[in-house]
Parts: structure tokens; C-alpha cells; sequence
């Protein structure tokens, strides 16, 4: 079988990213083909409901929120999500946004796939299928356990724990921080912006944390842990 030649700068968007770990040249090479890289500048829009567009978005660079805004105008945010994963709306993959809109945190690099070619690409692949599967299942648990957080644990809870949940995501090597503002961390736990810099300023005080401009630097991750609790 004729191997395609592999075009590093085309490539590029899909390298490193979790569910492609190990195709070969020629298998990383058709996905390129199918998926252009679209750039976005931080706060811009990559997805909203008035506009829906059955795409499946690659995360290479980059952070995007996910949000609805709910009936009386607050935006309530549902999921942050990381480099090396995917987003957007294609039942066929069980992914739906519905009402949600996908906002870019940071400048942010995308691949978008069609849904015949995610048929043919993805889904055909049983590697790849269970590595999206996965992902979903984790992203429906991350969801489930933050709508019962919002319940039952009291504010303070609910920040610790969003703070672990986000430090945990961070890259191996990579210092434990939080990139987000007092405002992106109130939509997460579900609280006010004011309530979440007063927490914040206690767990500072406790030596559990430490405040940067738009960073918070994890420095006590077990003592945040128990805050947290189960």
C-alpha cells in the first residue's frame, strides 16, 4: 500500500492529541486532509446555537468553556475543556450541545470533521471509537458529579473541588495552577464572582493557594482535597 507523504505543518494540529496516540504516518495523514486547523482569538465564539453545525471539533492549543445561558441571562458554565481532546455537536458520536455555546478561553487552535468523515475516520476505527466513547462517559461523569456538588456541597466545597478537578488536568511536569478568572471559576461552581474572591482570599490566608492575575497556583493540593471532601 502506497504510504502518503506526511506533511509535518498539516499534521501538526492533530499530533499529540489523545485519541490519534498511535496511527501511522499514512493514517495521521488522511486525518489531516479531512480536518482543516482554524485559529480563534480568546473570547471569541466557536459554536452557539443560533448557528448550529453538526462539526466535530479537535482541541490542539488551547482552553474552550462550555456554557448555556440560562432564561433570566446568566451564564452557567458546564464544562472547561482541554488541548488533546473534542467537542461539537454530532449525534452520531453521542456528542450533542443543544442549547450550549463554545467559547476559546485562550488563543485557540481547532481541527473541525465533518460527520461523513468522522463515519469514515473515526468510527470506523474501533481504536479510535473507544478512545471518543471514553472521553464522553468521563466528560457525562465530570458533569453528573458537578450538578450533585451543586446540591449538596456547601460553596467553598464546590470551589476546592473545581480547583482539583482543573489542577488534576494540567500536563505531567507541569506546575499545579489554574489559568482563570475570579469570574470563569464562579460559573464552574456555580456561585457568584463576589463569593468566589472572598473563598479564594481564605484559602489563601490558609496557605492553601496563592492569587496571580488570572492564575491560581495550587500550593496545598491535599488540604484542598479535604475542603473538597468525597
Amino acid at each position: 500500500m502506497e504510504q502518503m507523504a506526511l506533511d509535518p505543518e498539516r499534521t501538526w494540529c492533530l499530533s499529540e492529541v489523545d485519541i490519534f496516540t498511535d496511527l501511522s504516518p499514512t493514517e495521521m495523514a488522511q486525518l489531516a486532509e479531512a480536518a482543516p486547523m482554524r485559529t480563534y482569538a480568546a473570547g471569541s465564539l466557536i459554536y452557539s446555537p443560533r448557528e448550529p453545525s453538526e462539526t466535530l471539533f479537535i482541541l490542539k492549543q488551547g482552553r474552550v468553556r462550555i456554557f448555556r445561558v440560562s432564561s433570566d441571562g446568566r451564564a452557567l458554565t458546564t464544562a472547561i475543556i482541554n488541548p488533546g481532546t473534542i467537542f461539537g455537536e454530532m449525534a452520531v458520536v453521542g456528542q450533542l450541545m443543544h442549547d450550549n455555546f463554545a467559547e476559546s478561553l485562550d488563543d485557540t487552535v481547532v481541527c473541525s470533521m465533518s460527520r461523513p468523515d468522522v463515519q469514515r475516520l473515526l468510527l470506523s476505527d474501533p481504536r479510535i471509537a473507544a478512545r471518543i466513547s471514553e472521553i464522553l462517559g468521563q466528560r457525562l461523569a465530570l458533569l453528573e458529579q458537578r450538578l450533585s456538588d451543586a446540591v449538596f456541597k456547601s460553596v467553598p466545597e464546590r470551589i476546592a473541588g473545581t480547583l482539583v478537578v482543573l489542577a488534576s488536568q494540567r500536563p505531567l511536569g507541569r506546575s499545579p495552577s489554574v489559568h482563570l478568572t475570579h469570574e470563569q471559576l464562579a460559573a464552574l461552581a456555580g456561585t457568584s464572582r463576589e463569593t468566589t474572591t472572598k473563598v479564594l482570599g481564605e484559602l489563601a490566608d490558609q496557605g492553601l493557594i496563592s492569587l496571580g492575575r488570572g492564575r491560581i497556583a495550587i500550593l496545598d493540593g491535599r488540604g484542598l482535597s479535604e475542603i473538597a471532601g468525597p
